[in-house]
């Protein structure tokens, strides 16, 4: 009866996601919030540019008033001691609208209408029943700045007098406490005075905070100059790898995901690091954040930034390699010369060789694909030094770094292998390496599946899938990943465990059976699996609550790190494993050398089409479309006006693509 319940709990919560949005989707890629009852209601949103990143905590109060407070990082104002943390962070609740005058007298009643999100911060507001305000919030793109842009607009039937305050705080760290001596912290105002506005009239005015060096300054630059090369970014991420369903939802929470994804890299004199934010992580990377989860994406998404930054981090591990075959570190940190390895091994070579074989495909050129081939053969190699007698991967700890039990060999790090020698044999044969050696990796991954079977398959907690770790007694999310690398033996129980009431709860797959906690990764990894084995029935249903609950629920746009830790942060890397769902989920985009690709198209029951259009890899730029078609599909492959690929086939079956 308990168990009967708890199903209908999950049921009961799936089936009132609409209910529960306090966002809707609104025109030009955006959400909106329209302000009229649940009040007071906070929010904090993270968007980052090349020298700056600002998680900005919004709200509501219960009069309808605005509430801010911006905490800006500038990751290459190092403070000491130089560590993964040692970004310079500095707060600010000021709000200038609290000094602006209409007719002599300061604005007393200030009312918001409607809050937007784009990859900016839009809030709509009117100020004594007399004025609209219109504030854009946003990181500059390639300045240590965060910009803000105040637009006035008379909407009495009167003349007004506006005055605009002038705005000028300077503020300076203490020297003994930079890697660079002194920082300075400056609040600075643009085209502030007095101004007559008759009706409909409009004065815009701006407010900059930057952070600098001593000799530097930022503290005067063009913020619409700013704004307009945000929204030429965020037009790049719009217009490539365009994710089309009937589900407008699921598309736009697409399309919020890519922008995150892609924000968060940050250019160090280590060269550009992706970074995953969260006022904790800048100017460093980490073998499973860049390595594993975002690397592989770069390629598909056509971001050169990205690449370049995913290329820099294997450039980094590739430092580390050693002919003793000690642990790469898990975080390379303090803009490239410091290293974190905390917890250990954590199964970071695995990370390594799987998100470097995959990209160095996917990428499809033969120069990087040689680059990296030597950190792919050592990380390799490490593994096989590090397995049991019983033919799985040892390691100190898991990604998770002990937070949860993860033994002396996990499931995660031996899948992770097995996926690599996969890749890594598709890999060299691109390259043209030895045959021998490509043999002996087709090998190693056969044994090593059939190794996973025997050490880890389990009937747990009732379920047919695995434990995680010898002598693990409870169900854990990490069961999910065999799913992502094609292991499909215990699909059936492993699905069945994931959406089952031991560890789905309201905020996706809790870290553990009976406990609370929940890493957004491990649920997005889990969707993609889900997929992947071809039960698109369960895979939408959870696909779309998720999506609703991120994008239009209580805390939004982007997926999140984790809770109770980091208060659901939005750390970038996990916004890529959403969009991985799709690439290597529904339509299980799989890299087979520079020039080929496998499809497994997943369409759902409920869906009678699915497009990834302006998808870029393998050198190339493509869309791929699935349609129903009577019980089957027509699977469709477009390079521009040439036809790659056009059959009409099984819905769940692969086929190999050519470029």
């Amino acid at each position: 009866m308990k168990q009967l319940l708890l199903f209908l709990l999950i049921f009961i919560t799936l089936s009132a996601t609409a209910q529960q949005n306090r966002w809707e989707l609104a025109d030009a890629n955006s959400i909106v919030w329209k302000v009229v009852e649940g009040l007071p209601h906070y929010d904090h949103i993270e968007m980052s540019g090349k020298y700056i990143s600002a998680v900005i905590r919004y709200g509501v109060n219960n009069d309808k008033s605005f509430q801010i407070c911006r905490d800006i990082v500038w990751p290459m104002l190092r403070t000491i001691p130089n560590d993964t943390h040692a970004s310079l962070i500095r707060s600010s609740k000021f709000d200038p609208v609290t000094l602006v005058s209409v007719n002599g007298l300061l604005v007393q009643k200030k009312i918001v209408n409607k809050i937007f999100l784009d990859g900016k911060i839009t809030v709509k507001s009117t100020l004594d029943e007399k004025l609209e305000l219109v504030r854009i919030l946003f990181p500059s793109t390639d300045l240590p700045v965060f910009c803000e842009k105040y637009e006035l607009r008379n909407i009495s039937r009167e003349a007004l007098t506006i005055e605009i305050p002038q705005v000028d705080i300077l503020t300076t760290s203490k020297p003994e406490e930079g890697v660079d001596g002194a920082y300075r912290f400056n609040i600075k105002s643009q085209n502030h005075g007095t101004v007559v506005l008759q009706p409909q009239e409009s004065r815009s005015f701006y407010l900059s905070f930057s952070g600098t060096k001593v000799g530097e300054d930022f503290s005067v630059i063009e913020v619409e100059t700013e704004l307009a090369k945000r929204e030429s970014l965020l037009s790049l991420f719009s217009e490539n790898l365009i994710l089309e369903t009937p589900d407008e939802t699921i598309n736009r929470a697409f399309a919020f995901a890519k922008i995150r994804a892609a924000e968060s890299i940050f250019q160090t004199k280590g060269g550009p690091m992706h970074g995953p934010g969260g006022l904790r992580y800048y100017a460093a990377i980490w073998a499973n954040d860049q390595a594993e989860y975002i690397n592989p994406f770069f390629p598909y998404l056509g971001y050169e930034y990205g690449i370049e930054s995913a290329l820099n981090s294997y450039r980094h591990f590739a430092r580390f390699m050693n002919k003793d075959f000690h642990p790469i570190p898990s975080s390379i940190i303090a803009e490239g010369t410091d290293i974190w390895n905390g917890a250990g091994d954590r199964g970071d070579a695995a990370m390594i060789a799987y998100g470097a074989a995959r990209f160095a495909l996917s990428q499809g050129d033969p120069k990087i694909a040689q680059e990296l081939w030597p950190l792919i053969e050592w990380c390799l190699e490490f593994n096989k030094r590090n397995l049991n007698p019983q033919g799985v991967v040892t390691s100190d700890s898991d990604e998770l770094e002990g937070r949860f039990p993860s033994g002396d060999a996990n499931l995660c790090t031996s899948s992770l292998y097995y996926d690599a020698l996969v890749s890594a044999f598709y890999l060299g044969r691109s390259l043209g390496k030895s045959r021998a050696r490509l043999s002996e990796y087709q090998t190693e991954a056969t044994t090593l599946k059939g190794n996973i079977e025997k050490y880890f398959g389990a009937n747990l907690m009732g379920y047919e899938t695995y434990q995680y770790y010898e002598s693990n007694k409870k169900l854990r999310a990490w069961i999910c990943i065999p799913l992502t690398v094609d292991i499909f033996n215990r699909k059936e129980g492993t699905i069945d465990a994931l959406f089952s009431p031991e560890l789905w709860t309201p905020n996706g797959l809790a870290s553990e059976s009976g406990d609370l906690t929940f890493w957004d990764r491990s649920t997005l990894y889990a969707l993609r699996g889900v997929f992947a084995a071809g039960d698109t029935k369960r895979g939408l249903k959870y696909l779309q609550y998720y999506s609703n609950r991120r994008l239009l629920g209580e805390h939004v746009p982007y997926p999140v790190e984790a809770y109770p830790e980091g208060n659901q942060r939005h750390l970038s890397a996990e916004s890529g494993l959403y969009c991985r769902i799709f690439t290597e989920g529904l339509f299980c985009i799989r890299p087979l050398s520079f020039t080929s690709f496998s499809l497994c198209p997943q369409l759902p029951d409920d869906w009678d089409f699915m497009q990834l259009r302006n998808v870029h890899g393998f050198q190339k730029e493509f869309d791929i479309s699935v349609e129903q078609e009577g019980d089957k599909i027509r699977l469709k492959v477009t390079n521009g006006k040439k036809v790659v690929f056009d059959e009409v086939v099984e819905n769940g079956c692969r086929h190999e693509i050519k470029m």
